[in-house]
């Protein structure tokens, strides 16, 4: 293992790729009610779901630099003699600032990247740079691919409610009543690490078709990957993913549930796609 892939545990990946593809996960945490819990704790989420729906405060916490160099130690103890770390963006959490001061102390290079992106934008980003380290790539390669996947996939949401996006400071209070009250449901999309609004609908069943016509588009012709993610909605991200399964029969398509830190600031009812073009690092 000469080169170490790591990430934080906001990329979501399904259950079993972490360890299929040899990546370490640093958790970050959500607080419930002031009890903090690791996000790779089973049930978190339903935690956060449970807290959300009766109005207990839900808040989230980056991963400590100490837990980050933990990792990067055990990492150099297995035998990696470089890491390569990406985490969530920036603009919406100081866990890269905590990967940084990390590095710092660790006695190998340690390459960390704020992807801009979440969920599975930052973890196809991950596998791809896990598999390329497979293959003999070198610590720089494996930052230029994660970089480069992280940067070409899109990350669009709808949420059933403004209000979660409210309590977290990611939309003004004015735009949340408004929204409540026209009961228009938001389509966003992740643009450079920050939420936009780039839609809205008044009906679930019209944002699923929104949700669809937009990965689409943004599919094109390439070759991608494609996950549908969700916070208490599985069978609506089911409906999602059988949509997308007849309008891009070529794409591979996953489904799997965001955790509790997410969950914190788009309530229960949120699904998401993520559509990431395959990229070469030859």
């Amino acid at each position: 293992m000469p080169v170490a892939v790591i990430t934080d545990s906001t990329a979501y990946l399904p259950s079993g790729w972490a360890a299929k593809y040899g990546i370490s996960v640093v958790p970050v945490q959500v607080v419930v009610a002031g009890q903090p819990y690791d996000e790779t704790e089973d049930q978190q989420a339903e935690r956060v779901v449970e807290a959300l729906e009766q109005w207990h405060p839900v808040t989230t916490s980056r991963p400590s630099p100490e837990r980050f160099f933990e990792c990067f130690r055990a990492a150099q103890e297995a035998g990696a003699t470089s890491i390569v770390v990406a985490t969530l963006s920036a603009a919406m959490s100081a866990t890269y600032e905590s990967a940084l001061l990390a590095a710092k102390e660790c006695t190998i290079p340690v390459h960390v990247i704020d992807s801009r992106s979440i969920a599975m934008g930052l973890g196809f980003a991950v596998i791809s740079g896990a598999e390329a380290a497979g293959l003999g790539a070198n610590e720089f390669d494996v930052t230029s691919i994660i970089e480069r996947r992280a940067e070409a996939s899109q990350v669009f949401f709808y949420v059933d409610t403004l209000e979660y996006l409210r309590r977290g400071g990611r939309v003004s209070s004015t735009r949340a009543v408004v929204g409540q009250a026209l009961k228009v449901k938001p389509l966003l999309q992740l643009v450079d690490g920050n939420v936009q609004q780039v839609d809205k609908v008044r009906t679930a069943s019209k944002a699923l078709a929104r949700l669809a016509d937009l990965a689409v588009e943004s599919a094109g012709d390439a070759e991608v990957d494609i996950a549908v993610q969700h916070l208490s909605a599985s069978e609506r991200a089911q409906q999602l993913v059988d949509i997308l399964q007849e309008r891009l029969p070529a794409a591979t398509i996953v489904q799997c549930p965001v955790g509790g830190v997410v969950g914190a600031h788009v309530g229960p009812g949120m699904v998401a796609v993520v559509v990431a073009p395959k990229v070469d690092w030859l």
